[in-house]
């Protein structure tokens, strides 16, 4: 079996490499998986590209800007059975990616998604993008019925079989939505066996690049809009 690991990134030369290091290879190589770590990189102008490639990385370059288009040109490239996502700035718990691809092997699941607030370490999210996340993961509930706590986390384990029982990749939005929208879709999905898990969320390194206001007000709008298209389950 394959493992790929996407890390969409822009200007992340200080997590980066604590990012890949992070993952407990040693793991992969007991339980015989083979291991591709793919950066989807938005033209960084710092050391990003070339402290991921030292490192092992496979290196893709997609100009176009976007958090969303990021993972749709890079969950297009990958060699992985299996799929796990997470941002390159060392706040994912990539140390235990290896037993969430343990449980969705177990409980033969299609689509894992992780809630961060289950541990949020000590200065991993301010009290602005908190309540912001709060208010977005309560509308999705709200509007789509889908029990989830965090509606807004970005790490994701995906049996790629499971990319082609959606809709294509190039339909969904190219921005921060993504990340709502990939969970409607698993979630909704007869097809398909989803479940939220608990996970951490450790400090940032590096810049954020998330504008908080602008991006929390586009994805409550995507709820909205998105719910009365006349979304209907699979």
């Amino acid at each position: 079996m394959k493992v790929s690991i996407v890390l969409p990134t822009l200007n992340e030369e200080e997590g980066i490499g604590d990012t890949i290091d992070s993952i407990k290879k040693e793991e992969f190589e007991r339980r015989r998986w083979d291991l591709e770590i793919v950066v989807v990189d938005g033209n960084s102008t710092d050391r990003t590209r070339e402290i991921a490639k030292a490192k092992g990385a496979k290196i893709i370059i997609e100009p176009r800007k976007g958090y969303g288009r990021a993972y749709k040109t890079g969950l297009k490239e990958v060699e992985g059975d299996i799929i796990v996502t997470g941002d390159a700035d060392g706040t994912y718990p990539f140390d235990k990616v290896h037993e969430y691809i343990d449980l969705l092997l177990k409980e033969n699941l299609d689509f894992i998604t992780t809630n961060r607030f289950a541990g949020l370490k000590h200065g991993a999210m301010s009290f602005k993008h908190f309540i912001g996340n709060f208010i977005l993961s309560f509308t999705l509930r709200l509007l789509y019925g889908i029990k989830i706590r965090d509606s807004q986390s970005g790490m994701w384990i995906i049996r790629k079989d499971a990319l082609n029982k959606i809709k294509p990749l190039e339909e969904f939005d190219d921005g921060m939505p993504f990340s709502e929208e990939i969970k409607i879709e698993m979630f909704r999905n007869k097809k398909i066996k989803a479940k939220e898990i608990p996970s951490c969320l450790y400090e940032r390194k590096g810049k954020a690049k998330l504008q908080s206001w602008k991006d929390g007000w586009r994805n409550l709008k995507f709820l909205i809009k998105y719910r009365f298209k006349g979304q209907k389950k699979i």
